[in-house]
């Protein structure tokens, strides 16, 4: 059997996040595309967080209950609750449904983790949960978990245009210049 691995194709390993796919861009999520799972797959969760934030790990996107059957997350996934032939989707640290896009604040690039994990049941929680409720309901259900790392630094021009909208509310409620 070959190797579980996760791509994308609007980046490689270690490549840089388009800025399609951040608050420089359209804010969308990216695709992502994944490889046969270990036998007695029976879900899949997603985790994508920041490993640079200032304030430590931060959180941008919470996805769980994805069926077995699929492969692939489209661009551009709908920021709500439950999402149709994706799963349900998670609170990110700014306190929003769905994806986050990269903000990272000036200075060096971000690195970006999307962590895939198989699952040997099928996650039945409710829309909203955190990265804390997703681990706690995996405990004792992974069967493997895959890595994807995006690198995203903003450019200069982009510096000087008025923040994105959620990262004016992240910094507003929490005193938080990126993420």
């Amino acid at each position: 059997m070959k190797a579980f691995k996760l791509r994308s194709p609007a980046f490689g390993p270690g490549g840089e996040i388009p800025p399609k796919y951040t608050c420089d861009g359209s804010a969308v999520s990216p695709p992502l595309r994944w490889t046969e799972p270990p036998p007695g797959t029976q879900g899949f969760a997603l985790l994508v967080a920041d490993l640079d934030d200032a304030m430590g790990v931060s959180v941008h996107w919470v996805l769980y209950g994805a069926p077995v059957s699929v492969r692939e997350l489209p661009e551009g996934v709908p920021r709500q609750g439950t999402v149709a032939g994706v799963g349900t989707q998670g609170l990110n640290d700014l306190g929003g449904t769905g994806y986050d896009a990269p903000c990272p604040p000036r200075g060096p690039a971000h690195r970006y983790f999307f962590r895939l994990y198989a699952l040997d049941s099928a996650l039945a929680l409710p829309p909203d949960q955190t990265k804390g409720d997703l681990l706690k309901a995996c405990s004792g259900h992974l069967l493997a978990r895959v890595e994807l790392i995006g690198r995203y630094k903003r450019k200069e021009s982009s510096l000087n245009q008025p923040p994105h909208p959620c990262l004016l509310a992240g910094a507003l409620r929490e005193g938080r210049q990126g993420h």
